[in-house]
């Protein structure tokens, strides 16, 4: 591999790559096709790069149509549906009968919304394909003069670096820390619920409203520590079992990502916010962890806001599940606090905009979210 054809298949992989943050989606085995993927590039999400000297025009057509085809399923895989992809091929040569025409148009897929758009740059004539190049990348596509006798090895290793680089990064996002105050908060409510069977029960009325259960009359007359009490509090064997099963499951997830301090945070506000939703519009008696537990599903839809393609790659699809399906039980059953998991989901997921990642900062969504926060719980507050 030392063709000016393959040093410009690889300066152009770093284009994307490195400059421009493009996943590897898919690489074959002799890396001379890779498909490249950045959902955040809304007007180009999809491109792929093919290294292979053609013959005949022929060959180019059935590899257009066949590319189609695969464009298709990567809409799916990133949940996108792209209005262009860029097919570009790198060849030495060019056809040697007419084949022009191949690419001269876009071939529509995905029922006509989508254009696939094909690139053809000839190792021995760079410019005219690098120029029909650049008008898909906005013009920033710049191959410097000396690239063309560099090391295409060199390029590639760049390559692999940065994509290295940004699979650490994700790493390091799903263990930010050891999962501890979810043991901690599955101790407290076990131990809660014995000590409540053994001094008259979890289901009696008067000794849960002695332990904190969230009871509007007395929260109305001063005692808001009943807005966070009712987390720790459950009614009932198989409640405490079914908020501690899925606090096993999620709550080492959620810590792992946010770290112990910031998990700690979200669970307490979502059980908080799940707690006061539940008291501004519902008059029963009430108690639980399953707001602060909603709330931890609110924290991974937040995933999906700061980082899209990896929530959908790994998790997405789940948690969107379980969520429909929790909330469609809830409102299909009666005696579920269905306000309790709605303002737990929220406040779940505004606390994670608020504390953000360990070591990552957003400014511009973590201070807005800190303020409306603030606002809805004075405005909350003030209709106790």
């Amino acid at each position: 591999m030392n063709s000016r054809a393959d040093v410009l298949f690889w300066a152009i992989s770093r284009h994307f790559v490195v400059e421009n943050e493009y996943r590897i989606m898919f690489l074959s085995e002799n890396r001379d096709e890779m498909w490249l993927a950045n959902p955040k590039k809304k007007n180009l999400p999809l491109v792929r790069l093919l290294r292979y000297d053609i013959d005949w025009g022929n060959w180019l057509y059935r590899d257009i149509r066949d590319c189609c085809a695969q464009a298709e399923d990567l809409c799916k895989q990133i949940r996108r549906l792209a209005p262009r992809v860029l097919n570009i091929y790198v060849s030495a040569y060019a056809p040697v009968d007419d084949y022009e025409i191949y690419l001269d148009e876009p071939m529509h897929i995905n029922g006509g919304k989508t254009e696939l758009h094909s690139v053809l740059i000839e190792g021995e004539n760079p410019d005219p394909g690098i120029s029909k190049l650049r008008q898909f990348t906005e013009g920033r596509l710049a191959i410097a003069p000396e690239t063309m006798g560099g090391d295409p090895y060199a390029l590639q290793r760049m390559v692999f670096a940065a994509e290295a680089q940004r699979e650490e990064e994700e790493r390091q996002l799903f263990d930010a820390g050891r999962p501890f105050f979810t043991y901690v908060f599955l101790a407290v409510q076990i131990a809660v619920f014995i000590i409540m069977s053994l001094t008259g029960g979890t289901q009696n009325t008067q000794n849960l409203i002695r332990f904190g259960a969230k009871y509007n009359p007395l929260i109305m007359e001063g005692q808001y520590w009943r807005l966070i009490t009712p987390v720790f509090i459950h009614i009932g064997i198989m409640h405490l079992f079914m908020n501690s099963l899925s606090l096993y499951y999620i709550g080492p997830l959620v810590e792992r990502i946010y770290g112990k301090a910031r998990f700690a945070l979200i669970y307490l506000f979502a059980g908080f916010t799940g707690c006061l939703a539940s008291f501004l519009f519902s008059p029963s008696l009430s108690a639980g962890a399953s707001g602060a537990i909603f709330g931890l599903f609110g924290a991974l839809l937040y995933i999906g806001t700061a980082y899209r393609d990896l929530f959908f790659r790994t998790m997405g699809s789940s948690v969107i599940t379980l969520i429909i399906i929790n909330l469609v039980f809830g409102f299909s059953v009666s005696g579920i606090d269905n306000f309790g998991h709605l303002g737990g989901l929220f406040g779940g997921f505004l606390a994670a905009c608020i504390v953000h990642f360990p070591k990552r900062k957003r400014i511009g969504v973590q201070l807005p979210a800190l303020l409306l926060a603030a606002f809805l719980v004075y405005m909350g507050l003030r209709g106790v």
